[in-house]
C-alpha cells in the first residue's frame, strides 16, 4: 500500500507546497520506501511509495511523455499485463510498474477503462494542459480514499482522512466503485454530479438465478488468489484458523512455489510461503490455525499478545482505523500488533480471508434470513459497507506497518461469478452450515475440523477474554453519569454502550470535527448484522451485541445445522 495526495484549484503552489508535504507526513507509514511530488500552478500531487512491483524503477508520481499527465496511484493492477494488450497506440513507457497502464488507458478509453481493471485502487490523473483531474476508487473500497474542500473551494484527496481532516470545511469518504471527474473554472466545486458510479454489477440490482458449481467456484477462487501473488518482495499469508483465511492459504501453498514459472524459472526466489496468526495465550484461533499451517507446510509464526498490550495500543489503532465503530476496533487491535510482527521479518504482502462472508453468508444471523430474496440482499447491503469494516480493518491495520493487504474473495471477476450464484444455494440451516458451498468446493483441501468449522469473529477466536478485557476496561472510563449525558456530548452517532463510548472520546480528540464522525457508518447490530437484518427475527429484540459470538444467535445456529 502506498499514501497518495492531491489537492487541486489551489492558488498558490509556493505557499501551499509546504502543506502539502505536512499532509503527505501523516501518511509516510504507508509509504516509507520513497517521496514523490508534483506541483503546478494549479495542483500539487504527493506519493508515499510501499515498493512491491518494480522496485528500483516504479517510484510515483508516473507521467505521460506524450500527453504530459501526471499519475498516483496507491494499489495494485492484478492484470497489468493483459491490460496492455488492449493499447492501440505506441506509448513510451518508463517503468515496469504495474500502475503504468492506467496513464495510457485513460488516454485512449477516458473514464470507462476502469470497468476493464481487475485490481485494488486509489489514484489521481492530472493533466497540465487543460487542468482537468480524475479521480477513481476500487470496485468495493478495498483501498481507503478520502476527499474533501476548504472554505476556498480547493479539492483535497488522501489516502487517509487525518492527512486533510484539520483543513476541510467539508469532508467525506470516496465512494467505492466510484470516479469523479473536474475540469477548467468548474473543477472545485465540490457539487456531488462529479462522482459517477462505474462499477455496477448485474447482481447489485437483482436476484441472481445461476445454480451453485462448487468446481467453477473453486477455479475461480483459485485464479483469484494465483493472480494476487503478483508481486517482486516476499509475501505471506494470514491464517486465523477460520475458514476462509485457511482456504487462501491452501491456495497459495499450492501455487506460490510455480508462481513466476512462465518467466523460465521453477519457483520464486523465497520460495518458502510464511503464515502469520495471532491469539491471547491458548486462544481458539491459534489452535486451528497451526493446525492449517502444518497442513499447508507453511513456516509458520504464532504471534501471542497480551490484555494490556491490547490495551495498550488502543489510541494507536483508533488513529491508524480513523473509526470509532466497535467491533472494527476489536478486531483491529490484534491485527494491528500482528503487523507490527509481520513488519520485522521483512514481508511487505499479506493475503487475507476478508469478504468471504459478506459474500457467502457467512455470519451467524444468516441462519435466521426469511428467504432467498432477503438473504441475497443482506450480502450486497453487507458488500456496500466493507469499506467501512472490514477493508478498512485489513488494508488500515497493515498499512500502519507499511504492509500491503491482499483480498482474494473481492477480487473483481472472482466476486462478480460468486455473486452471480443463486442466493438458494448459499443459504444456510436445514442441515447445512453457513457458507456450505465453499466449504464444499474445497473439500480435501483443509483438515476436517477446519473445514467445518462454525463461524466465529476475529475479534472473538483471538481469546474469549479479549472483548470481556476490553468491556470491563470501558466501564473503568466511563462513568454511568456520561453515559446519561451521552447524547449531550454526541448527538451525532451517540454510542451506546460505554465501550462505544469510550472510543468515541478518543475519536473525537484524534478527530474532532463533525465531518470526520460522520465518515464512521453507525446502526444496531447483532452478530455483525445490518440495521435492515437486525429485524429478522424477534431473537435480537432488545439486543445491540456484535459479537460473532452473541448468545441467542449463535444458540439459534448450532440447532438449525
Amino acid at each position: 500500500m502506498c499514501g497518495i495526495i492531491g489537492l487541486f484549484g489551489i492558488a498558490d503552489a509556493k505557499s501551499a507546497r509546504p502543506l502539502a508535504l505536512k499532509m503527505a507526513s501523516k501518511l509516510r507509514h504507508r509509504g516509507p520506501d520513497w517521496t514523490g511530488t508534483y506541483s503546478d500552478d494549479f495542483c500539487i500531487i504527493a506519493h508515499e511509495r510501499l515498493s512491491i512491483v518494480d522496485v528500483e524503477g516504479g517510484d510515483q508520481p508516473l507521467y505521460d511523455k506524450k500527453t504530459k499527465r501526471v499519475l498516483a496511484a496507491n494499489g495494485e493492477i492484478y492484470d497489468h499485463k493483459e491490460l496492455a494488450k488492449l493499447l492501440k497506440k505506441e506509448h513510451e513507457w518508463q517503468t515496469k510498474s504495474d500502475c503504468e497502464v492506467l496513464l495510457y488507458l485513460y488516454d485512449e478509453y477516458g473514464p470507462e477503462f476502469l470497468s476493464k481493471v481487475d485490481g485494488i485502487f486509489a489514484f489521481c490523473l492530472y493533466d497540465p494542459n487543460t487542468k482537468e483531474y480524475f479521480i477513481a476508487r476500487d470496485h468495493m473500497g478495498i483501498v481507503p480514499l478520502y476527499i474533501g474542500w476548504d472554505k476556498a473551494g480547493v479539492v483535497h484527496v488522501a489516502s487517509e482522512m487525518k492527512a486533510i481532516e484539520p483543513y476541510c470545511e467539508k469532508l467525506q469518504e470516496f465512494p467505492p466503485g466510484h470516479y469523479y471527474l473536474a475540469q477548467g473554472a468548474n473543477a472545485t466545486d465540490g457539487s456531488a454530479e462529479k462522482f459517477v458510479k462505474w462499477y455496477n454489477p448485474e447482481w447489485q440490482e437483482t436476484v441472481p438465478n445461476t445454480p451453485v458449481s462448487t468446481g467453477k467456484l473453486r477455479e475461480e477462487l483459485e485464479k483469484s488468489v494465483k493472480k494476487q501473488l503478483m508481486s517482486d518482495v516476499p509475501y505471506g499469508v494470514l491464517i486465523s484458523g477460520g475458514l476462509d483465511s485457511s482456504i487462501i492459504g491452501a491456495i497459495i501453498a499450492k501455487f506460490s512455489k510455480r508462481r513466476i514459472e512462465t518467466e523460465g524459472k521453477e519457483e520464486a526466489w523465497w520460495p518458502r510461503l510464511h503464515s502469520f496468526s495471532i491469539g491471547l495465550k491458548d486462544s481458539t484461533d491459534l489452535k486451528f490455525a497451526k493446525q492449517v499451517a502444518d497442513h499447508i507446510g507453511s513456516v509458520h509464526h504464532e504471534i501471542h499478545y497480551t490484555v494490556q498490550e491490547g490495551i495498550d495500543a488502543l489510541r494507536d489503532v483508533i488513529y491508524h482505523l480513523e473509526t470509532y465503530d466497535v467491533t472494527t476496533i476489536r478486531a483491529s487491535t490484534p491485527m494491528y500488533l500482528m503487523a507490527r510482527k509481520i513488519k520485522s521479518y521483512g514481508i511487505k504482502v499479506v493475503l487475507s480471508g476478508e469478504g468471504a462472508d459478506e459474500v457467502f453468508g457467512g455470519y451467524l444471523y444468516f441462519h435466521m434470513a426469511p428467504n432467498a430474496k432477503e438473504f441475497h440482499e443482506e450480502t450486497v447491503r453487507k458488500l456496500s459497507k466493507l469499506s467501512k469494516f472490514d477493508c478498512l480493518r485489513a488494508n488500515k491495520s497493515m498499512a500502519a506497518w507499511g504492509i500491503e493487504a491482499r483480498v482474494p474473495f473481492l477480487g473483481k471477476e472472482f466476486l462478480d461469478y460468486a455473486m452471480s450464484i443463486d442466493p438458494k444455494d448459499k443459504m444456510c440451516g436445514e442441515e447445512k452450515a453457513e457458507k456450505y458451498v465453499l466449504r464444499k468446493a474445497f473439500e480435501g483441501y483443509l483438515p476436517e475440523a477446519v473445514l467445518w468449522r462454525q463461524k466465529e469473529q476475529f475479534s472473538d477466536g483471538v481469546g474469549y477474554s479479549w472483548i470481556d478485557s476490553l468491556k470491563a476496561h470501558a466501564n473503568e472510563k466511563v462513568s454511568d453519569e456520561q453515559m446519561a449525558k451521552a447524547a449531550e456530548r454526541f448527538p451525532i452517532n451517540t454510542p451506546n454502550t460505554k465501550e462505544a463510548y469510550y472510543y468515541r472520546t478518543i475519536f473525537e480528540e484524534l478527530f474532532p470535527s463533525k465531518e470526520a464522525a460522520l465518515t464512521v457508518e453507525w446502526g444496531p447490530s447483532i452478530a455483525c448484522s445490518t440495521p435492515t437484518a437486525y429485524r429478522w427475527s424477534k431473537l435480537f429484540e432488545g439486543m445491540n451485541d456484535p459479537s460473532g459470538r452473541a448468545v441467542k444467535v449463535h444458540n439459534s445456529a448450532v440447532k438449525s445445522v
